[in-house]
């Protein structure tokens, strides 16, 4: 796939037909981007911002104090992906 340019400081690139979207080298090459590394997108109104993904969820460890007997996994899981949203855009 061939990305394209649009003047000097916008880069852009195609989905593909499963909604893959390559992100050009020059922008990869400047955020030290390689494969297998994370990344979020956070809608923000009509943009998505692109984040990569620092640590893992074991990096949450602790953020979630047990409550109750038995555990409730679905709130647990709820939990632990508003707190991975809010470090990931700074909100910590």
């Amino acid at each position: 796939m061939q990305d394209f340019t649009w003047g000097r400081y916008m880069l852009g690139s195609v989905i593909t037909r499963k909604g893959q979207v390559t992100i050009p080298k020059p922008i990869r090459d400047q955020m030290g981007l390689e494969e297998g590394e994370k990344v979020i997108f956070i809608r923000r109104g009509d943009e998505v911002l692109l984040k990569v993904l620092q640590g893992s969820v074991l990096d949450l460890k602790g953020s979630v104090s047990p409550s109750t007997r038995p555990e409730n996994f679905s709130r647990i899981r709820r939990t632990v992906k508003k707190n991975i949203g809010r470090k990931a855009v700074g909100r910590d």
